[in-house]
């Protein structure tokens, strides 16, 4: 089985949705055979790289409501955050563009370390309320989750993986996303949002019996049946 998830540093539902996801992994019995495949997409691309306002103004300014609207709505996040064990920082959080920080986990892929980057990522940003605009903090957190500093130094300095980040997210407009997390199970089926566990372990299911049928074995006589047309002699 192959799932593909789009999804964005600065989402406070994909953190929240990926937690949901890997614990219902976790639960799944051929979780080992599941390949996991992280693709990029960003809520904001025009976001600056160093925030210049209060958190709620900006927030409230880029979503087109008003600062007490984005204030309830930080509240919803933290609240969801906390359900399942995550710690969201809407006091101290960076509203930052988040595409080097994609670029960098895209070239942690060739290092297998893509998903763990991804992870150290989004808690950077949501409880850490660190900058992933800023290449010092990416480079700390690349050295944290195992990754060569200066070859990471080298490649955030150049345009390397510029191409693969707007490939994916130009793919993910292709299949269907408009809004992250988004997954996409064995390009068959489509699972938009935050879901809860239980959600996600029932698509698993399913896709494992649609992608691995029951063998049957046949008796000598080759059994007697019956179905919509009558029973067999």
């Amino acid at each position: 089985m192959k799932i593909e998830l789009w999804s964005d540093f600065g989402c406070p539902f994909c953190y929240i949705g990926k937690t949901r996801f890997e614990n219902a992994l976790n639960k799944f019995e051929h979780k080992d055979e599941v390949e996991v495949i992280y693709k990029a997409y960003q809520l904001n691309p025009n976001a600056p790289k160093v925030m210049t306002e209060g958190v709620a103004e900006s927030f409230a300014k880029g979503h087109r409501v008003s600062v007490e609207q984005a204030k309830q709505k930080f509240d919803m996040f933290v609240n969801a955050a906390k359900a399942v064990g995550l710690t969201y920082d809407y006091v101290n959080i960076k509203l930052t563009n988040t595409f080097d920080a994609h670029r960098l986990a895209k070239w942690a892929n060739q290092f297998g370390l893509e998903h763990a980057l991804t992870s150290r990522l989004m808690k950077a940003y949501f409880t850490d309320a660190l900058n992933l605009a800023n290449h010092t903090t990416l480079l700390d957190l690349a050295k944290e989750v195992g990754l060569d500093v200066k070859k990471a130094e080298k490649m955030l300095s150049s345009n390397q993986y510029t191409d693969q980040v707007n490939a994916e997210i130009l793919e993910g407009r292709q299949v269907g996303v408009q809004g992250v997390p988004f997954f996409v199970l064995n390009r068959k089926y489509a699972v938009s949002g935050a879901q809860q566990e239980d959600y996600f372990l029932a698509a698993f299911n399913q896709l494992w019996l649609e992608t691995n049928p029951l063998d049957t074995f046949e008796g000598a006589d080759n059994g007697h049946v019956c179905n919509d047309e009558g029973c067999s002699i």
